[in-house]
């Protein structure tokens, strides 16, 4: 199993960046995929989370209206559109995959918002 987050860099306040996620080794379409992050001396932080059917979706309180998760199955990748982007959204953000009862986990991607 493999996911492979990439995307990340150095963002002024209030730009964009687009994250992806691309899945190998696992039925992707049947995965609930999800975004993580964890900042400077801070635990990891759930961010979003796409479903199976239909692509809903869930944020956090404090990426809700900024942020977009979406998947393409033909794909096997999630993204995580990032816009109107602030110094405390710096971290690593993490792919994650739950599939049946296993739970996989990419090696993150740093984003560091910076003026």
């Amino acid at each position: 199993v493999h996911l492979v987050e990439s995307g990340g860099g150095l963002v002024q306040p209030g730009g964009s960046l687009r994250l992806s996620c691309a899945a190998s080794g696992f039925t992707f379409s049947s995965a609930v995929m999800k975004w993580y992050r964890q900042g400077p001396e801070k635990g990891r932080e759930w961010v979003a989370t796409v479903f199976i059917v239909g692509g809903n979706a869930n944020y956090a309180d404090s990426v809700k209206g900024r942020f977009t998760i979406s998947r393409d199955n033909a794909k096997n990748t999630v993204y995580l559109q990032m816009n109107s982007l602030k110094a405390e959204d710096t971290a690593v953000y993490y792919c994650n995959a739950l599939s049946g009862l296993r739970n996989y986990w990419g090696q993150g991607t740093q984003v560091t918002v910076s003026s």
